[in-house]
């Protein structure tokens, strides 16, 4: 079974995305933040992580440049809001594999997790 971490500091978000992802067969680790998620990263290795760009004390895109630096083979997937775009290039630019936008369906979400798990 493979483990996502899931990183969003909208617990309603995170609770919803847990469910559907634990429903699909995958065990899910939750992190409120950046600097939440590089620490989880750290301690528990996930297959994939699915981050959130904004977030507060630590935004997604210094948390994946963090999580890169530790571990340069990570597959992460950014979700964003319309509006980001300029964040999300960053994000693919420093070795983000894909990114999701929000509000985003079912289907995707598994979709992109099957895809960064190759």
């Amino acid at each position: 079974m493979s483990t996502i971490l899931l990183v969003d500091d909208a617990a309603f978000m995170r609770t919803r995305c847990a469910k559907l992802l634990r429903d699909s067969g995958f065990e899910v680790v939750e992190a409120e933040n950046g600097a939440e998620a590089v620490r989880t990263y750290i301690a528990v290795k996930p297959d994939a992580v699915l981050m959130d760009v904004i977030m507060p004390e630590m935004d997604g895109l210094a948390a994946l440049k963090e999580i890169r630096r530790l571990d340069p083979s990570a597959r992460v997937t950014m979700v964003t809001a319309m509006g980001q775009e300029d964040m999300v290039l960053d994000a693919l630019k420093s070795g983000a594999k894909n990114y999701l936008l929000k509000p985003f369906q079912p289907d995707r979400i598994i979709e992109a997790v099957r895809k960064m798990l190759g």
